[in-house]
């Protein structure tokens, strides 16, 4: 099957905004056996929106819109489409009804222009949005298919995942099963190199890798018939990347690091306090917004003054003259303070120069210090990070929440 894909919005001609949707529904297509073979971006304007669904009515069997379905006079696609297929907007109350309950939740009045997005061309088949107020929905009209969705890629991309594949998925012969591997200290270039033959070679499962700050995610999916098995399919290549991979592996589930390490935690029944600096509760945010994490964090310390490090961590006058708060020394007093004021079974601390200003030649921005302590044991890690002062502290965090990763489950830091 081939598709056609069309950005809609003026503010992606002219830059403000990269085409980012049309990039990830074309990543994902393949691996249900269709194929975009068209790119189109069009402005708030109906007479050239329409000429825009027009041609690709003409050429492709699946035409995916992304924008225009907001409450504004230019979100329009719900019009144009409608012009297009000669079928009357038809309100759906069961739409109504839950972009009232989200402004209720969010304790926001709506307005009266909200309403045009409940209205959808007679017979669509509504996507609901979980993270904004515009549905999209999916019209069959005679031979062709037309799938509407919002623009912002939070609220596009899950609406996609969890409603559209599935959806053109069970159009076709084929089903499709992903799995999702998660890893950490490892560049997207270098776990590329690592799983290169595996790629290159690829034809079912098929194999793509993603990067984030810090993290590649190894997607491997399966395409199979009524027939046929799909972990038969996807386990020799699975198991293959695994052991390649390694320890450089936290997740085969698709999970968060932070998840990981508190589920570790609870398991392990171990009890964990912290100390930070330059990440000022990052680390701290990650573990609590875990649900039921309150039995076994006991609780965490700000410091990132060094009267704060001392007066609240019991950090030495001499250490700090001597080494300075950026140091090793200074992250052992810092981990083993907090420790000795909680009890915990291990205590975690960092401190580091985020940027952009603060850097020297013998301490750069992006160096940082991760101490991990037992009762019995102290680990330090020396970090050399890069980027600008967010992504260092987010880097600063993943590499903390994977240090407590590798004590609970065996492994070398």
């Amino acid at each position: 099957m081939v598709a056609e894909i069309i950005a809609i919005g003026t503010e992606l001609l002219m830059g403000q905004i990269a085409n980012t949707n049309a990039q990830y529904i074309s990543g994902r297509l393949p691996d249900i056996g269709v194929y975009a073979y068209y790119h189109t971006v069009v402005g708030d304007n109906r007479e050239r929106m329409i000429a825009c669904i027009k041609n690709a009515l003409s050429r492709a069997d699946i035409i995916i819109t992304t924008g225009g379905l907001g409450p504004t006079q230019d979100d329009i696609t719900r019009e144009a489409v409608s012009e297009i297929l000669e079928k009357p907007l038809v309100s759906d109350a069961r739409c109504l009804a839950d972009i009232e309950a989200f402004f209720k939740r969010i304790g926001r009045e709506m307005t009266s222009n909200n309403i045009k997005q409940a209205m959808f061309p007679e017979g669509a088949v509504i996507v609901k949005n979980p993270n904004g107020t515009a549905p999209g929905c999916i019209i069959e009209h005679r031979d062709k298919t037309i799938i509407m969705l919002p623009g912002p890629p939070n609220e596009m991309k899950p609406m996609f995942d969890n409603f559209i594949m599935p959806y053109l998925a069970k159009k076709g012969d084929l089903k499709l099963k992903s799995v999702y591997i998660r890893t950490f200290g490892i560049g997207e270039s270098a776990l590329e190199d690592a799983i290169e033959d595996l790629v290159s070679k690829q034809k079912n499962p098929t194999i793509a890798t993603y990067a984030s700050v810090g993290q590649v995610t190894v997607r491997i999916t399966a395409r199979y018939s009524e027939e046929e098995k799909a972990d038969d399919i996807l386990k020799p290549v699975t198991d293959e990347i695994m052991k390649r991979l390694g320890d450089k592996i936290y997740s085969e589930e698709n999970k968060e690091l932070y998840e990981v390490v508190c589920e570790l935690l609870l398991k392990k029944k171990t009890t964990v306090s912290l100390a930070e600096s330059c990440t000022g509760g990052m680390i701290s945010a990650c573990l609590t917004d875990y649900p039921g994490i309150s039995e076994v964090y006991l609780g965490g310390v700000n410091a990132y003054s060094n009267e704060m490090k001392m007066n609240l961590l019991g950090v030495s006058e001499k250490t700090l003259d001597r080494y300075g708060a950026v140091s090793e020394a200074c992250a052992v007093e810092m981990a083993k303070g907090i420790q000795n004021r909680t009890n915990s079974d291990i205590a975690l601390s960092v401190t580091g120069i985020a940027g952009p200003g603060g850097g020297t030649k013998d301490k750069p921005v992006g160096l940082v210090y991760v101490s991990l302590v037992t009762k019995c044991d102290v680990w330090v890690k020396r970090l050399n990070l890069w980027g600008d002062r967010s992504r260092i502290r987010a880097n600063t965090t993943l590499h903390a929440l994977d240090m407590i990763r590798r004590y609970l489950s065996g492994l070398e830091f």
